[in-house]
């Protein structure tokens, strides 16, 4: 199989594949954010359980980047990610099977701390191969062609996600043990589906085109994870709760999915409009429109607007998501696309830490401190946007 810089052809069996890993990667998570605080709180250790978003995203911020340089390294050398991501699946799988064999046993109170340690792991398993199966995008779409080959990824992305409570309800009956090795299964199942689109073959080492970025701009590129983060993770965690009183016979977590959804069903179509504004444009409308959507859901009492910011937040979220990994893609090579989803991924963690921080430090956060650092997310980024310069000429300003 050839990687695309250049050619005009979208690579979309394996698109798909990428697509299908995604899947079972987002599937994962679920469990793991289902069951984690349950069974830390059961051994003891409900200290630690109150914390994991801060610790999750702490380690994703330090290790996405090295992660993503190690694969570009690979990528150099063999031309291929794919060993990286093997090690990472593989660990994942492992884990999770032992996870599922040491809680159908009493596991002894010297040996609780087995537990926590062994989940650590896991999500340091899991970033291993997040950022370097996304950098694959890379090779299966010329840069022109990133925001449709994206939309895919969205669109599962966002339609797994959307699946979260009714999952949620399928992971409890299951119960913890069959759940794990569930997910184990899961997450080969998918890389499987990867590789069976043509990638057995290693791929031809890549050759650098355009300058590699520079300290200041790959600090950017960090920065725009950041304020994205910041958003999202507002969006998503502080905004259901919101709007829940407004929509009769909802709740927070499905308002949340109904976002979720509208953003995959919006994908496919809204693709056009990335195309129209350019990436750049693009990014900060998802944004700002977001921003500005949340400052009419705390002044509004209204359940037909309720409803109305529910379909606005999702396509607002569908445009940022489509745009997101294109963006980060053009501002770098084809040879350090790992380097530049690290950074991107990593400022994100960055972001998810500090909300969860902020979130733990209060027993009800105030909505409107919500709005206020969504805001200043977006000034983030608008400043990082305005900074960067982008070095592909195929990306539109």
């Amino acid at each position: 199989m050839k990687s695309l810089t250049s050619d005009q052809a979208v690579l979309w069996r394996q698109v798909w594949g990428l697509a299908a890993l995604l899947a079972a990667i987002v599937f994962s998570w679920m469990v793991y954010g289902f069951y984690q605080p349950r069974i830390l709180e059961q051994l003891g250790f409900s200290g630690l359980a109150a914390y994991l978003g801060v610790i999750q995203g702490i380690l994703g911020a330090g290790i996405e980047p090295i992660v993503g340089i190690g694969s570009d390294r690979m990528m150099q050398r063999i031309g291929s990610r794919l060993p990286l991501i093997a090690v990472g699946v593989t660990l994942a799988g492992i884990i999770f099977v032992l996870a599922s064999l040491l809680l159908q046993v009493q596991v002894p109170v010297a040996m609780r701390w087995l537990i926590p340690v062994l989940m650590t792991l896991w999500v340091i398993a899991m970033i291993i191969f997040r950022g370097p199966a996304i950098a694959l995008l890379m090779q299966f779409a010329p840069t022109s062609k990133l925001p449709r080959a994206s939309s895919i990824l969205v669109f599962v992305f966002g339609l797994v996600g959307a699946l979260g409570p009714l999952l949620g309800s399928l992971i409890q009956a299951l119960g913890t043990s069959l759940t794990f090795a569930l997910g184990a299964i899961v997450l080969l199942a998918g890389a499987m589906l990867l590789w069976s689109t043509n990638l057995q073959t290693p791929l031809p080492p890549m050759t650098s085109v355009g300058p590699s970025p520079s300290a200041w701009q790959s600090t950017l590129i960090f920065g725009v994870g950041v304020g994205v983060g910041l958003e999202v993770n507002f969006l998503l965690r502080c905004f259901p709760t919101v709007l829940q009183p407004l929509i009769r016979g909802s709740n927070a977590d499905y308002i949340a999915a109904a976002i979720l959804l509208v953003s995959a069903l919006v994908a496919l179509p809204i693709e056009r409009v990335t195309r129209k504004l350019g990436l750049r444009n693009a990014m900060l409308t998802g944004l700002g429109t977001m921003v500005a959507l949340m400052g009419v859901a705390l002044q509004t009492s209204d359940p037909g607007l309720a409803i109305a910011l529910t379909l606005g937040f999702g396509v607002a979220l569908g445009l940022l998501f489509i745009t997101q990994i294109p963006f980060t893609l053009a501002l770098v090579p084809p040879t350090e696309a790992g380097w530049g989803t690290g950074l991107y991924f990593g400022g994100m963690g960055a972001a998810t830490a500090l909300v969860s921080l902020l979130l733990q430090s209060a027993s009800a956060f105030p909505s409107m401190s919500a709005l206020v650092g969504s805001a200043i997310g977006f000034s983030a980024n608008a400043l990082c946007i305005s900074q960067v310069s982008y070095w592909k000429c195929s990306v539109r300003e």
